[in-house]
Parts: structure tokens; C-alpha cells; sequence
């Protein structure tokens, strides 16, 4: 646990200043977040599975713009990488 002391003459902006400092210093707040914002692994099976609805949904969407039944613009497509 961190403890800041009240210095003499200080005020307690300056108490609350350090404290910000020693708590930022010590990295409670970086294990804090990483733990509150920490995903799970996906299993292997369940990449696969939402890759394989990816592609499924892109190629329903190119069949419907070649058939022109929607616009290709409304859809914007990524850009492959070579």
C-alpha cells in the first residue's frame, strides 16, 4: 500500500500532486488497467470458425455487387495485402 506523508507548510495541492506522482511511479494504475482490460485467448477452433464466416459474408457481398443488387460503394471492401 502506498502512504504519502503531510509535509510541513505544505498545502494539500502539492500532497495530492505527490501522491499522483508516487502512485503513477509505482505502477498500480498500468496492473490495475491491464487487469481490468485483459481478453482471453480465443481458442484455435474459434479464430477458425469466425475467419471462415468472414469470407463467407465477403464473398455473399461480392456475389450481391456483381449481381448489382447492391452498391459496391456502400460497402467498402478492404484493400488486399500482396
Amino acid at each position: 500500500m502506498l502512504e504519502v506523508q503531510k509535509r510541513d507548510n505544505e498545502n494539500s495541492e502539492g500532497l495530492i500532486r505527490r501522491f499522483t506522482r508516487v502512485v503513477q511511479q509505482s505502477g498500480v494504475l498500468l496492473q490495475a488497467k491491464k487487469v481490468r482490460y485483459h481478453e482471453k485467448k480465443k481458442s484455435k477452433m474459434k479464430v477458425r470458425e469466425e475467419a471462415q464466416r468472414r469470407g463467407e459474408l465477403q464473398a455473399e457481398r461480392d456475389r450481391l455487387i456483381k449481381l448489382g443488387e447492391i452498391d459496391e460503394f456502400s460497402y467498402p471492401q478492404k484493400k488486399k495485402r500482396w
